[in-house]
């Protein structure tokens, strides 16, 4: 018997006393993390916590310089391919949208606001007349 062990560990497996001898170092080493696994881990903050106010702006100023696409739409048309490639310098696009009406703000293709166009220095830019809440955004969602 001596001999097949010594074979097989000659051929480079692994014998039972081999395998029995990794199984307990195993254990010995599993057994402080089973203990660490136990506890939870600490690796985000907790949005409940007793840090009132300030620690809720703690938390929220993690996220303040996430760059968003903002878009305002002046307003849409459907037109066909053929008149599509008629338009020249000067030509004018009719939009869905009538003059003086509210036009949409959306943020990443949300709508967030209404507003009106306005001019400043030499500037387009929009005054928010309406901000939508956000039942009034699931109500949108849901039609």
């Amino acid at each position: 018997m001596d001999n097949i062990e010594n074979l097989s560990e000659d051929d480079g497996q692994i014998s039972e006393d081999d395998w029995a001898a990794a199984m307990a170092e195993q254990a010995i080493t599993d057994a402080p993390a089973a203990a660490v696994d136990a506890q939870p881990a600490n690796i985000f903050p907790s949005f409940g916590g007793t840090g009132g106010a300030a620690g809720m702006m703690n938390e929220l100023d993690m996220i303040l310089d996430i760059p968003v696409q903002i878009t305002v739409e002046l307003g849409r048309t459907k037109i066909t391919i053929k008149n599509l490639l008629q338009l020249a310098h000067g030509s004018v696009v009719e939009l869905d949208a009538m003059a003086g009406e509210p036009m949409d703000v959306m943020v990443n293709g949300t709508l967030i606001a209404q507003g009106e166009v306005v001019v400043v220095n030499d500037k387009f830019g929009i005054r928010l007349t309406d901000i939508i809440t956000p039942s009034e955004r699931m109500r949108k969602i849901n039609r």
